[in-house]
């Protein structure tokens, strides 16, 4: 069954979470970002979310997370949750 790690970041707004990306891209550091914006709990371990299969998360964080390209910044990705930043670390097809 495939697994996969991914870290992400939560924020309410849209407008955040492209600026959160751009700094990223910048050069800052996504846990660091995560721990200061992130409103997860999973901030606290810089947007760590552990390994998890399919299905686990909810349906749009599924399709990017197994379908993205590793160690590249994805979204903003829209759930009920809010607006988040992905980044697939690893994949087990």
């Amino acid at each position: 069954m495939a697994r996969a790690t991914a870290r992400h970041i939560l924020v309410p707004t849209e407008a955040k979470c492209n600026e959160l990306k751009a700094a990223i891209e910048g050069g800052a550091d996504f846990a660091l970002v995560a721990k200061d914006n992130s409103t997860c709990p999973s901030s606290r371990q810089g947007g760590d979310l552990g390994s998890f299969g399919p299905g686990q998360m909810v349906k749009e964080f599924d399709t990017v997370v197994f379908s993205a390209p590793l160690n590249v910044v994805q979204g903003p990705v829209k759930t009920q949750f809010g607006y988040h930043l992905l980044e697939v670390t690893s994949r087990q097809d």
